[in-house]
């Protein structure tokens, strides 16, 4: 399948099965909405115990309130020790609830690929997508039942691999920063550290390419995380090629997408600053926020499907092989 046909496959499917993009925005903005609440407590008490100024803390985003308030709260230890536990509480249980809702969804997707037919090759019409639609509460729900276990655990195992890499970016730069002696070398340390930060960023990219990967692999073997890193490994040097290509063209359309809601809400921003009429921003500041998301989830799950299709075609033509293996050995045994 090329290209264009194997992304439109996606896109389609993810439009017919529209309840999983519906779930999954619901269950990012729930976990989002948790993060916040540990971070509102701190300020509340940084603002109250400590003096500080409230509007300092709420610059920047939730990485930089965190990071605000944790420094604030250096002179108090306990409260320090409160808020992290607090926030890693949040963090885990935010976490856990999104890898078990994935479950679901990749076992909804996973059923409409497998059952559309070459939708991608036939004009678009309603009932087309109606009839490709695979959602049930009941099969959602299996799938979260199903996955539940081999989720937990991939989950936190990219946990693991997040704050290894986070980790050791700090350290690295954290070192640099003080090796580096006089104007000249810490001018160059700073480019250094910027470049440290986009191979971060990379990294983190294909990382997430590889979670993604590995949560297909076990949800269509039905195996757990070992067996799903070597279903994964044979998968990827089978079909590199076009699972590169996807991966580009995904990592194109994120981009254009995140600068254009920039772009928008920067738009909007001005506009609040407008007597009267920056009223009527809050209501369209709410509007474009739920699009924003609803389009990053639709977007997410049409790579979903992209590589899904890639995967169950792999699958297909390994047990098509393996068939023909097995019907060929019996007739060489008797020869």
């Amino acid at each position: 399948m090329d290209l264009k046909h194997l992304l439109k496959r996606g896109a389609l499917l993810a439009a017919a099965n529209w309840q999983t993009v519906a779930i999954q925005f619901v269950v990012e903005t729930t976990f989002q909405v948790l993060l916040a609440m540990p971070i509102i407590g701190a300020m509340a008490l940084v603002a109250i115990l400590l003096g500080a100024d409230l509007a300092d803390l709420l610059q920047g985003s939730l990485r930089d309130m965190f990071t605000t308030i944790a420094s604030t709260l250096l002179s108090e230890p306990l409260a320090l020790i409160a808020f992290v536990v607090a926030f890693t509480l949040v963090l885990l249980g935010g976490s856990v609830l999104m890898f078990v809702v994935k479950g679901g969804t990749v076992e909804v997707l996973a059923a409409a690929n497998a059952d559309a037919g070459p939708i991608e090759q036939h004009p678009l019409t309603f009932d087309m997508l109606r009839g490709a639609g695979r959602f049930t509460l009941q099969r959602f729900t299996s799938g979260c039942a199903r996955l539940f276990r081999p989720y937990i655990a991939l989950g936190l195992t990219l946990m693991v691999v997040y704050a290894i890499s986070v980790a050791g970016y700090l350290v690295f730069v954290g070192y640099g920063y003080r090796a580096a002696q006089g104007r000249v070398l810490f001018i160059g340390w700073t480019f250094i550290a910027a470049l440290a930060a986009a191979l971060l960023v990379a990294w983190i990219t294909v990382v997430n390419l590889l979670y993604l990967l590995l949560q297909i692999a076990m949800a269509v073997e039905g195996v757990g995380l070992a067996q799903g890193c070597r279903a994964t490994a044979s998968f990827i040097r089978a079909e590199f090629r076009d699972l590169a290509r996807v991966f580009l063209v995904i990592v194109v359309l994120v981009v254009a997408a995140t600068l254009a809601s920039w772009l928008a809400w920067s738009g909007v921003g001005l506009i609040a600053f407008v007597p009267l009429v920056g009223l009527a921003v809050f209501p369209l500041q709410i509007a474009a926020l739920l699009v924003r998301g609803l389009a990053f989830e639709y977007l997410g799950l049409t790579t979903l499907d992209a590589y899904l299709t890639l995967y169950q075609g792999f699958a297909a033509r390994r047990a098509e092989a393996i068939g023909r293996e097995s019907m060929v050995s019996p007739i060489a045994h008797t020869a």
